[in-house]
């Protein structure tokens, strides 16, 4: 512990408060300190969507995705449409949320359906749709 050299009754009270936290390892910031600057987290962090949990759907995603990269094109065909009637039936409780946000996702969603729904489905299209549709999904939950 360090030494304490003692000028008056008040600075020597000051001064085991200052060590006294100093040797409980006080971890939390200075409330002043943090005014004006951010931490780095939050800097690199981008902010959530408003339209909130939305796993269900990015999970049905995934699985079609995984699909297309195993190139089972009929499987991610029908599969998909297990997301098409999620995202169809949740859209009256999420569009009022953030409906710039579902927009786009909505859009993601179709680009995917078109792309496996084509007559003659492209892998690189389907691929690249599902892609996309992860990374917005990705973009709106606040994740790189």
């Amino acid at each position: 512990m360090a030494f304490i050299h003692v000028v008056t009754r008040n600075a020597a009270t000051l001064s085991v408060i200052v060590l006294l936290g100093l040797a409980a390892g006080c971890s939390k910031p200075d409330e002043g300190a943090k005014t004006g600057a951010l931490a780095a987290s939050e800097i690199s962090q981008p902010a959530a969507s408003k339209l909130g949990n939305l796993s269900e759907f990015q999970g049905i995603a995934s699985e079609v995705a995984a699909l297309v990269d195993k190139q089972d094109l009929a499987g991610a065909k029908s599969h998909i449409k297990d997301l098409e009637v999620a995202w169809d039936s949740a859209e009256a409780g999420l569009k009022p949320r953030a409906a710039a946000d579902w927009h786009l996702l909505d859009k993601g969603i179709d680009r995917a359906l078109d792309a496996l729904r084509a007559s003659t489905p492209q892998l690189a299209q389907c691929k690249a749709a599902m892609d996309d549709l992860l990374a917005t999904f990705n973009s709106l939950q606040g994740k790189k």
